[in-house]
């Protein structure tokens, strides 16, 4: 199950690697990254839609938002679930990201536990 996280923090890396250490050790979970919007794009290219499970991308990036992100991977078959992840929970933000079709929205600080609560639904579905 490939999960794509999309943040401009470079430190949210490690911090998933540890938190999903378990997971990634028996190969339930395989964490790709990606630093911007841009460079989302390019990996779920490099990596096939229909392979990537879900993506968590965050709001607020320079360049291309999260939102810009969104709006790009919903307008492109094959679809392909999109959580924002933001430290700005807002009805406003909340909105927009309705609109464009999001899947699910995790605030931050990220509760993990809930967060693996989330990425098992879409496994399911």
């Amino acid at each position: 199950m490939k999960i794509l996280v999309v943040d401009d923090e470079k430190d949210v890396e490690p911090l998933f690697r540890m938190r999903f250490r378990r997971e990634l050790r028996t190969g339930e979970i395989d964490l790709l990254f990606a630093f911007s919007g841009e460079e989302a794009l390019q990996q779920l290219e490099q990596h096939g839609k229909t392979d990537v499970v879900l993506v968590l991308s965050d709001i607020n990036m320079p360049g291309m938002t999260g939102l810009d992100l969104l709006r790009h991977i919903k307008s492109e078959p094959p679809p392909v679930p999109v959580c924002m992840m933001t430290a700005y929970d807002n009805e406003e933000y909340r909105g927009k990201a309705a609109d464009l079709e999001c899947d699910g929205y995790v605030s931050k600080p990220i509760d993990f536990q809930a967060l693996k609560d989330k990425i098992e639904s879409f496994r399911t579905t």
